[in-house]
């Protein structure tokens, strides 16, 4: 829980750097990198994570990875080192990533389907989204073939269950209650 609260807590103030900087849209790119390089390499994550690895060799290989990074990117790995807190660095890029889409009145709308969307259904959820939470969403496609069809939305705090196997979960519980 702490953990969370410190990523937030840097998020904000990268943010804040950021906007004071007029760089808000740039670094919020660096962040979507650095999430999405964490989550596909294993090794990247386990190097973060590790008490093993020094600091110097971290942040060599973070500069390499990250080399064209904002300077408020560049800012923030150098404390989260110097505070020896770079295993937070995913949890810190998803959190200022949330506090962007709040500052811009956007936010993730996660569609888990069987398939993968086509961009004519994209639009279709992108413009359900905004009917009923009147704001923009970005649509964040999530493949699951265990959902055998249909769609699961997720926008904050609502989910809409429209999914094959949820139909086919509520026929199994009436049938066992008969």
């Amino acid at each position: 829980m702490s953990g969370s609260r410190a990523a937030i807590r840097y998020a904000k103030a990268v943010l804040s750097l950021a906007t004071d900087q007029k760089s808000t849209e740039a670094v919020n790119s660096d962040m979507k990198s650095i999430t999405k390089a964490i989550a596909e390499s294993e090794d990247l994550n386990q190097m973060l994570q590790s008490p093993v690895v020094r600091s110097s060799d971290k942040k060599a290989v973070l500069t390499a990875v990250f080399n064209d990074a904002n300077v408020a990117t560049t800012n923030l790995i150098d404390t989260l080192i110097a505070n020896k807190r770079l295993p937070l660095l995913n949890s810190v890029a998803s959190s200022y990533l949330e506090l962007y889409n709040q500052l811009i009145e956007s936010q993730v709308a996660s569609v888990t389907t069987a398939v993968p969307l086509t961009d004519d259904l994209k639009a279709k959820v992108i413009a359900k989204v905004k009917e009923l939470t009147g704001k923009e969403a970005e649509v964040k496609n999530i493949i699951d073939e265990s959902i055998l069809g249909g769609f699961i939305l997720r926008v904050g705090d609502i989910q809409y269950n429209a999914s094959i196997s949820n139909k086919l979960d509520k026929l199994k519980r009436e049938f066992t209650l008969n």
